[in-house]
């Protein structure tokens, strides 16, 4: 979609870090995660507010960033070079943080908070400035390991009278044919899937040939997260496609990857890439080799869940995504608006932008640290938390 505005001058920012307690115990193969430590952006230029957070964890669990790096990184050096100045378009605006290597995800927050800032200055919602094609999409629920298979059975028949149209197992060495077997027992026709977070060698190749017997939709990431060749090789040996996560942080990753045969879906998360550009980049390399996608989620507040929702309208997101309802997660979201899973389908938030705003008091109630961001301000970021309490984070 194409729509034409003056140039948006950005004025000043605003940090925040949010600490947000999960409703329960979520474990991976990483370790178990009972809250989200979550940087939150307020891009401002004149009235108006675009907003993102960070995806980070506190530790480079996931990829190499962190919470801490990414807030320094972003106050000392992204802000700075931008505020004062003015961009008429996302890709303007990238184009001045494309000399900093790595970082997407911190770049992907200001890139993200300006696409929800030029999209309101247009009076128009952010799938359609993105060039997406439905107002609902489909999604399905992610599970964390449970404490018995039978446990994990009940928990996905749970989700599936819900209406959720795929079930997402988490699993790792010692816990994967087991509670994949007990779920596919319950469930034989729900479409599911296994992401085991690069927990897996191509030692492995035994155990994962055996959940080709189950009928899954996919394995997410076995190997590890820098690897496409060994995936490469493990996708000759499996009737089950392979769906890469962490590898793919670019679209050229994408490219590499379908073009070896390093899987053949791929799970595009707008920040891991860098932000809304490079994941409609993806997009469209991806529908050249007509591998279906799947927006995954990271734990998201909602402003988070919103650009993940906006982004899943674009054509070949043809899998549900993990954009599952916000009250799993949360006993009080940042925003006003419910961002609920109806039949299985999240509908896309109304209105221009990203469709939700900030709720004062609960943004008040879990902000932890905050900090104003002018044009020309010498940074300060000493007072930044660098260390969460040891037994609240994996």
């Amino acid at each position: 979609m194409t729509l034409t505005a003056s140039p948006l001058v950005l004025d000043h920012a605003e940090l925040r870090l949010l600490d947000m307690p999960l409703l329960f115990d979520f474990e991976t193969s990483f370790g178990v995660m009972r809250r989200r430590y979550v940087p939150l952006l307020t891009l401002r230029s004149g009235d108006c507010e675009g907003y993102a957070e960070g995806v980070m964890d506190y530790l480079p669990l996931y990829r190499e960033e962190t919470v801490a790096g990414a807030v320094a990184f972003l106050e000392g050096q992204l802000l700075p070079r931008l505020l004062g100045r003015a961009f008429a378009t996302p890709e303007a605006l990238a184009a001045e943080l494309a000399p900093y290597r790595g970082n997407r995800m911190a770049r992907a927050m200001v890139e993200m908070a300006f696409w929800d800032l030029r999209a309101k200055q247009l009076g128009v919602p952010l799938w359609q400035l993105l060039g997406g094609v439905r107002q609902s999409v489909p999604v399905g629920v992610s599970l964390g390991i449970q404490p018995s298979a039978e446990q994990t059975a009940e928990l996905a028949a749970r989700y599936a009278a819900e209406g959720y149209r795929r079930i997402k197992l988490k699993i790792k060495p010692g816990w994967d044919v087991r509670p994949v077997a007990a779920v596919r027992s319950a469930l034989p026709d729900i479409e599911l899937t296994v992401d085991a977070n690069s927990a897996y060698t191509l030692a492995d190749a035994g155990t994962l040939q055996k959940l080709d017997d189950y009928g899954l939709k996919y394995i997410e990431q076995p190997l590890a997260f820098d690897d496409l060749l060994d995936h490469a090789t493990l996708q000759k040996s499996l009737r089950t496609p392979l769906c890469l996560d962490e590898s793919v942080t670019s679209a050229r990753d994408a490219r590499q990857a379908l073009g070896i045969g390093a899987g053949r879906v791929i799970n595009l998360k707008v920040a891991r890439v860098g932000g809304h550009l490079e994941a409609r980049r993806i997009h469209d390399l991806t529908l050249a080799f007509d591998a279906p996608l799947w927006c995954g989620g990271m734990v998201e507040t909602g402003i988070g869940r919103a650009h993940n929702i906006h982004l899943s309208t674009l054509e070949n997101f043809k899998l549900p995504g993990d954009t599952s309802s916000a009250s799993r997660y949360w006993a009080r979201d940042i925003v006003q608006e419910r961002l609920e899973v109806e039949g299985g389908l999240m509908p896309v938030p109304p209105g221009p932008g990203i469709g939700v705003t900030l709720d004062p008091d609960t943004l008040a109630s879990v902000t932890r640290w905050k900090r104003e961001i002018r044009a020309g301000q010498t940074p300060f970021i000493d007072d930044l938390p660098n260390q969460p309490p040891a037994d609240e984070v994996y």
